[in-house]
């Protein structure tokens, strides 16, 4: 059987996000890390999820990138294709999201596309096209200090027409909540408006696969995992689903670690639960900007350390020294000191016998997986809403869990080794 659902993911966690929705809507998924090339195999596949590190990429290569793995998702058979980004909107004023979704719907020659990022198992919902985290507009939440994608407005449709070249229009609640028929007959009213974008509400799952069976015939959906929990259902009345195989947890044994560049409050809090019980170290971005071997005396120390218990290595920082970070070194360096560093760690510790990694943070993981030359991944059990255990396929046994920094509760470091520790 060939693939039946491509997508797009802008970063690697998010992509493992996705395949994690899928496997628990009963598809076989296998996570492409980068663009596939022609000898990629997927095996019996029906789902493969492409993850791209194109979030904060600029805008032309990020087009590129989603572009090439059209085709080759394409080429595999996938006639339905989901662009999979944050349930937070991460993005700037100019992008990604909109230019990638333009390219996308002109390179399928669809005139529509549905936008929804609502997320409400880990409380992101779409009001009146607003969208809020918890309780608070986006806006006001945490999300309105990252500090790479600050998101200052919770408007789903004002982000979306700043962004494209086409016009965004609200699929209200009462139609989400009135059933497919009905979200088919407003998505057909902003196509005759001339409408390109419809920015559905969703404040429950069954909203999300309400919109998930009005989207079987659409050759583009985008959004958030979420989005995802009703296409499979859709492919199974199609007849074009056999029963998937049950997830099977990563049998890897080695030492392990937290690698944490993350500056968002859920992934500080998960530091802090862990600060006082494991071995911890934080990397000085003073002493890497000056050239120091940092990345050596992490190696050093990590495997000096007893192999009981796991280790956490973190860049993550509160808003205010990311400030003064940012400030010294500019936007990006401060980024790219932090990545390169745990990257460069990553790959001293693997080769050292540290098997079992949870990395939080979307750039933080993408360093991480491209310095470690991981090509695919392997879906295992959930961890945390969002967040499952993966297995590297080929080369040395590698356990990986990559987590948004947004996503778990406090004690999800020890959530997730417990997981790996029932096998």
């Amino acid at each position: 059987m060939t693939v039946v659902l491509g997508a797009i993911a802008d970063d690697f966690t998010g992509a493992t996000d996705l395949a994690n929705t899928l496997v628990k809507e009963g598809m076989r998924v296998v996570q492409v890390i980068g663009v596939p090339d022609a000898d990629t195999d997927v095996g019996d596949a029906q789902a493969v999820v492409v993850a791209l590190k194109s979030r904060t990429a600029p805008v032309d290569q990020a087009v590129s990138q989603s572009l090439q793995a059209l085709d080759w998702l394409r080429g595999q058979g996938a006639e339905q294709i989901l662009f999979k980004y944050c349930s937070t909107f991460d993005s700037t004023e100019h992008g990604n999201i909109g230019p990638v979704t333009d390219a996308l719907r002109a390179a399928l020659d669809t005139d529509f596309a549905l936008v929804c990022p609502a997320f409400p198992a880990n409380g992101r919902t779409i009001y009146q096209g607003h969208l809020f985290v918890g309780d608070q507009l986006l806006s006001d939440s945490p999300m309105k200090n990252h500090p790479l994608t600050p998101m200052r407005d919770a408007n789903l449709l004002r982000l979306m027409d700043a962004q494209s070249t086409g016009r965004a229009g609200l699929i209200g609640l009462g139609d989400v909540m009135a059933g497919p028929e009905a979200i088919l007959a407003r998505i057909e009213a902003l196509r005759q408006a001339g409408i390109h974008h419809g920015v559905a509400d969703a404040v429950r799952d069954e909203d999300l696969r309400a919109i998930g069976r009005a989207a079987a015939r659409h050759v583009l959906v985008t959004g958030g995992s979420g989005i995802a929990m009703g296409l499979p259902d859709n492919l199974r009345a199609q007849g074009r689903l056999d029963p998937a195989a049950p997830t099977v947890t990563p049998g890897v044994a080695g030492r392990a670690v937290v690698l944490a560049g993350s500056c968002s409050e859920a992934t500080r809090g998960q530091i802090a639960a862990v600060r006082d019980l494991w071995p911890v170290r934080k990397l000085d971005v003073d002493r890497i900007a000056a050239g120091q071997d940092v990345v050596g005396e992490m190696l050093d120390w990590a495997c000096a350390q007893p192999d009981g218990a796991p280790i956490l290595i973190y860049g993550s920082a509160d808003p205010e020294e990311v400030r003064r970070t940012q400030a010294k070194y500019g936007v990006t360096r401060a980024g790219e000191m932090v990545e390169d560093a745990l990257g460069r760690i990553a790959t001293g510790l693997h080769a050292a016998g540290f098997a079992r990694m949870v990395v939080a943070g979307g750039e933080t993981s993408g360093a991480v997986v491209s310095a470690l030359g991981v090509t695919a991944l392997r879906i295992g059990p959930e961890i945390a809403t969002g967040v499952p255990w993966t297995e590297a396929v080929g080369g040395t046994p590698l356990a990986l869990a990559l987590k948004s920094g947004n996503f778990g509760g406090p004690a999800f470091f020890d959530d997730a080794f417990a997981v790996l520790d029932q096998v």
